[in-house]
């Protein structure tokens, strides 16, 4: 058939939301609907499976298997790594940058936008230079090649007062991504200092610093209150209701006075809309999400959808707010969006999106979590394992299945790996 037959799609951003549309559009082809151009632009050739972002800081997963090739499971959609630079909405065309620096203008006749968030981060003085984020797997392991390295650098300190520093390690936010992301490392550094005698008698001090009065309140108050209860057996302190006013000098100083030195420092609170979304144009919100209906149109713009954490899709769940930037609901919007864009191909009435929350998984680390599922509480290894289970038939792939589930196999059977890998990706210099 030949391409002036098939409509053109353009898909912006490979995360949950642009992966699923385009595969539910793969799927709705070979099932017998109108013949399509899909093509996707990401900034890499792998969408990332952030729930996985913890374990791989801890070194549960390898890096590369908390990530999704896009070719392979996408057969027939053009994939175009680098990033959409323009939108001219009356030629209905995009503009591409390849990494290479290739330019190009890209037709369309519907467009998917899911560019995804990045993190947000507030004007306090030393954040940038100081702390660590945890949106991507390069800061994932980045991490954890910090943590380990402080072990390191504490074993080879000249007094007290400077081990601790490099054995204090403070993370900012307690949501999904800062309780899961301190704990999986509090778990990696417990296990990595029985290795060193020397820093015996230190302790290894974490404290978790949230804003409001208690962390995780998507779970509920009762696992709220366990997950607070698990992290104070391990010795993690938590500082509720406080924010961190400077990152300078080696450490934190919090919005109570106190100050805690420190070497490692990871935010985690909070996320805010893809600079994509301004360069597209699109009607916003007052945080900078695209205006659209339950069906994920953009409002006045049509055969313009948008989806996931870029995308104010009105929740079923609560009338008159936003979905939350959550991947389960990124996932349904893709397949509400794929099936719509089919659905105005053939002249049918387009479908809402009508998903709402069945449960939500937080991991503590190994044996350990909370979980929500249909009205259902649970904790402690049920919990945890609810959540393997859960996230391991999420996962895109039989192979990235398998893969997942032989590290999880040889994390249980086999000690933790502590080699820190600083400058893998980095090679230095040829001698010249």
């Amino acid at each position: 058939m030949s391409d002036d037959a098939r409509t053109r799609v353009v898909i912006i951003g490979g995360g949950f939301g642009g992966f699923f549309t385009a595969l539910a559009l793969e799927r709705a082809v070979r099932r017998g609907g109108p013949p399509l151009d899909v093509t996707l632009i990401h900034d890499s050739n792998a969408m990332v499976y952030t729930p996985f972002l913890p374990q791989a800081a801890g070194g549960t997963l390898e890096p590369r298997h908390v990530v999704v090739p896009l070719r392979g499971p996408l057969r027939t959609t053009t994939v175009l790594v680098g990033a959409a630079t323009g939108h001219d909405a009356d030629a209905r065309t995009v503009a591409f940058r390849s990494e290479a620096g290739d330019e190009r203008t890209i037709p369309y006749d519907h467009l998917v936008a899911a560019p995804g968030s990045v993190s947000r981060t507030l004007p306090v003085p030393g954040l940038r230079e100081a702390a660590l984020g945890f949106k991507t797997v390069a800061e994932a392991i980045a991490l954890r090649n910090r943590a380990l390295q402080q072990l390191e650098m504490a074993e080879g300190a000249d007094n007290a007062e400077e081990r601790s520093a490099h054995l204090t390690f403070v993370f900012v936010g307690g949501g999904y991504a800062g309780v899961e992301a301190l704990a999986e490392v509090e778990d990696l550094i417990r296990d990595a200092k029985r290795l060193h005698p020397a820093l015996a008698a230190d302790r290894a001090r974490f404290v978790l610093v949230e804003a409001t009065d208690t962390i995780l309140p998507e779970v509920g108050q009762r696992l709220s209150s366990y997950a607070m209860r698990e992290l104070d057996r391990r010795g993690v302190e938590l500082r509720l209701g406080t924010t961190i006013t400077d990152a300078t000098g080696g450490g934190v100083t919090l919005s109570s006075g106190e100050r805690i030195p420190c070497q490692t420092l990871v935010w985690t609170t909070g996320v805010r809309t893809h600079p994509t979304m301004a360069m597209l144009g699109l009607p916003v919100d007052g945080k900078g999400r695209a205006k659209v209906d339950a069906t994920t149109a953009v409002e006045g713009r049509p055969g313009i959808w948008a989806i996931g954490d870029s995308a104010a899709v009105p929740d079923p769940a609560r009338p008159g707010l936003p979905c939350p930037p959550t991947s389960q609901h990124a996932v349904r919007q893709g397949r509400v969006a794929a099936h719509n864009v089919v659905a105005a191909v053939e002249g049918r009435e387009p479908r809402r999106f009508t998903y709402r929350t069945l449960g939500v998984f937080v991991d503590l680390g190994r044996g350990k979590a909370v979980a929500s599922v249909l009205g259902l509480q649970f904790r402690g290894f049920v919990a945890w394992f609810l959540a393997r289970t859960y996230h391991l038939s999420q996962v895109p792939g039989l192979t990235r299945k398998g893969r997942v589930a032989i590290d999880w196999t040889i994390a249980l059977a086999f000690p933790r790996d502590t080699a820190e890998l600083g400058t893998l990706g980095h090679p230095p210099p040829l001698d010249t």
